[in-house]
């Protein structure tokens, strides 16, 4: 878990590899996921709606980081971005198989 209260925390003492950056990004992910994980769960919490739409809308401008930063992994490494088709195109044949058979 960060230190938040270290103001260093965050610092990288030095240019990373590729391979740092795009791990650093895919962290980055994962870290929007937990935000957007935790608004919704404080969304759930409560019943005002002042601060259902704030947190939702907070939750929402994550999930648009999560889009960002995946679209980031893509162009940086179009491998993975193969990996990221190729699960995409799996569901869509199971939503079509579905559709077909329902």
């Amino acid at each position: 878990m960060p230190d938040f209260a270290n103001p260093f925390q965050g610092n990288v003492h030095r240019k990373m590899t590729r391979d740092e950056l795009l791990r650093a990004i895919r962290l980055d992910i994962a870290g929007e996921l937990e935000a957007i994980f935790i608004y919704d769960a404080h969304v759930d919490a409560t019943d005002d709606p002042l601060v259902k739409k704030v947190i939702g809308e907070i939750r929402n401008e994550e999930k648009a980081h999560v889009g960002e930063l995946m679209t980031l992994l893509r162009i940086l490494d179009p491998e993975e971005a193969e990996h990221f088709a190729s699960g995409e195109g799996e569901v869509k044949e199971m939503l079509e198989s579905l559709e077909r058979s329902g």
